[in-house]
């Protein structure tokens, strides 16, 4: 029998290979409004976190008055490179495997709704999730909104609710949640961080992940 009825994925580091890109269009938005570039660990450290959070707290000094000026111009530097993002090798096929071992699949995220969209169809997948939910569209991680919603939309208890993600931001919104916590290693926030909220594996690569999954899920 299975433990999880509904598995839940972050995208952004989990799903699709893109920190790199977070972290490079974060520190350009620094630059263009002549702010402290911060630096990669802590750029990527935000990866997770609603566009609005993320950007506050990787350029503190920032007056608020100026904070549209810095999404647009992170926004402006992502979609220079948007569409060349690739989701992580064997992801598609682990998706797809646990649809036809009728999983209720979701995505909670920091991404805005039309990133995700965006990213949804360029990726071919959207077809495999039953629903999504988006930092724009509730409270952002660590809050577990996200969570709530999709469980209730998808009739989903809490003991049988898995929360996949690459950042103890994905982690501490499925403690907030009372649900099972799985880290991958692969993305944005380093193994000695993800271990700090005990979450019930950490795996290095999808594959991993899969074979996780196959055994506990």
């Amino acid at each position: 029998m299975k433990n999880y009825d509904l598995i839940v994925f972050d995208w952004d580091g989990t799903i699709m290979d893109s920190t790199t890109v977070i972290v490079k269009s974060i520190q350009e938005a620094a630059r263009d409004l002549g702010q402290p570039v911060p630096e990669d660990a802590i750029a990527s450290h935000v990866i997770g976190l609603g566009l609005a959070d993320a950007l506050a707290i990787a350029v503190p000094g920032l007056p608020k008055i100026d904070y549209p000026r810095l999404v647009e111009r992170y926004v402006t530097h992502w979609r220079k490179h948007e569409n060349d993002l690739i989701l992580f090798s064997g992801m598609r096929e682990l998706l797809a495997d646990l649809r036809e071992r009728d999983y209720r699949l979701a995505v909670a995220t920091g991404k805005s709704r039309a990133g995700l969209d965006r990213a949804l169809a360029q990726g071919d997948i959207g077809h495999l999730f039953d629903w999504t939910r988006c930092a724009d569209e509730t409270h952002s991680k660590p809050h577990p909104q996200m969570l709530f919603d999709l469980m209730d939309r998808l009739d989903a208890e809490p003991e049988r609710t898995l929360m996949i993600g690459d950042t103890t931001h994905d982690s501490q919104m499925a403690v907030n949640a009372g649900v099972g916590a799985l880290s991958v290693t692969y993305g944005a926030h380093p193994r000695d961080q993800l271990q700090t909220l005990n979450p019930l594996a950490m795996v290095e690569t999808v594959a991993e992940l899969a074979q996780w999954l196959s055994r506990n899920g």
